[in-house]
């Protein structure tokens, strides 16, 4: 039996052996806790602290705005309501309709404790116009949050001149960047960028640890209450273990960023080919922006098709990737991504994404693509 397809990186990658490594001895011998003065907690302190600048080295800036939480969802979390807190609930939050549910859900919540927020739309590539932004600043926003780069179609927003427009009305800019680091070149030293949400599991560390860039002028409220750590911004004990891990996988994504990219690239335009090449003209149709986009992901319409019936199928034949619906509750829901887009319903049910890593081969996307074929012709 040929070993499974793995395509839906975008969702988690495996962790990296040396990131993997590297964690092992802090669920060991070194298990000591960093708030401990004593020789166990300096060395669990020595490795948080590593860390924590390996992944400020990777975006360019200093590791003490670096600030540990569980993950993306926690990330974004506390950037939108700890500085919502601060503002007692009140006045104007600006974000998109393409957002992750981590801040579309934030939001929601922020309008039923009395907070307005513009979601603003995007254009059929899913791309915001940076004016939109400026059009609906208001004297009392206090946060716009924009993600760096969608997970479902893997569009990049226009960040430089959004975070532009935001400081010149001296407004807080938050950026969802979990999709794309790793994959994306991040110089938070130029970015005008105040806040930036990232997690270890897509870049080849752990699940459960993510960190949140919090720049020196940002003053957020805290979600959490107990100990000091993380500055007093988020009381817990770290989860020493993912946080080495998280570092490493930042430092070798940092590393080795260029050469990740190119045959992400490359994998990407291979599956495009090959598909075209199996395929009758016109039975697929590529969501999102053709050139302002991540490397790593393939999002795809193959009208007639519905999405869940080819998941299925490509799973039974050893493909794994992910649909452009969400699961919420027990009931399919189409993509608000693609709907917010505009894209017609044969489009948006049966969108499915394919994403990658390094570890890819081309005979995996070779023979992915095959299956895919394979069964759209059986279906037609």
């Amino acid at each position: 039996m040929e070993k499974p397809i793995y395509l839906d990186h975008a969702a988690a990658t495996p962790m990296h052996p040396e990131a993997l490594q590297r964690m092992l001895p802090y669920m060991t011998e070194q298990f000591g806790n960093p708030s401990s003065v004593h020789s166990f907690g300096r060395a669990a302190l020595a490795a948080v602290t590593e860390a924590r600048e390996s992944i400020g080295a990777a975006l360019n800036v200093s590791g003490r705005r670096i600030l540990f939480t569980s993950g993306g969802t926690e990330s974004d979390n506390l950037a939108i309501f700890g500085l919502a807190a601060r503002k007692e609930y009140r006045g104007h939050v600006i974000t998109t309709r393409t957002e992750h549910h981590a801040v579309l859900h934030a939001c929601e919540r922020l309008e039923q404790l009395g907070t307005d927020v513009t979601y603003l739309p995007v254009d059929a590539t899913g791309r915001l116009q940076p004016e939109q932004v400026r059009a609906a600043l208001r004297p009392d926003t206090f946060l716009i949050t924009v993600m760096l780069a969608n997970n479902e179609t893997g569009t990049l927003q226009p960040i430089a001149e959004i975070g532009q427009i935001a400081r010149e009305a001296g407004v807080p800019f938050h950026v969802d960047a979990v999709q794309a680091f790793g994959s994306q070149k991040i110089d938070l030293a130029k970015l005008p960028v105040d806040l930036l949400s990232l997690s270890a599991h897509k870049i080849g560390g752990p699940k459960g640890i993510g960190a949140l860039y919090v720049g020196d002028k940002i003053r957020l409220q805290p979600l959490l209450y107990g100990g000091t750590q993380e500055r007093s911004r988020r009381a817990g004990t770290e989860n020493v273990p993912g946080v080495v891990g998280f570092g490493t996988a930042a430092a070798l994504s940092a590393g080795h960023l260029e050469e990740r990219r190119a045959y992400l690239e490359s994998l990407r335009t291979l599956m495009l080919t090959e598909l075209a090449r199996l395929l009758p003209p016109d039975s697929f149709a590529v969501n999102g922006h053709p050139s302002e986009r991540l490397p790593h992901i393939l999002n795809l319409s193959f009208p007639g098709h519905p999405a869940e019936t080819l998941l299925m199928n490509l799973d039974l034949a050893g493909v794994s990737a992910a649909s452009g619906s969400a699961c919420t509750s027990g009931s399919l829901k189409p993509s608000h991504v693609l709907t917010a887009m505009g894209l017609p319903a044969s489009r948006v049910n049966s969108a499915v994404r394919f994403s990658f890593a390094p570890v890819t081969t081309e005979e995996e996307i070779l023979r992915a693509s095959q299956i895919v074929a394979t069964f759209l012709r059986r279906r037609s």
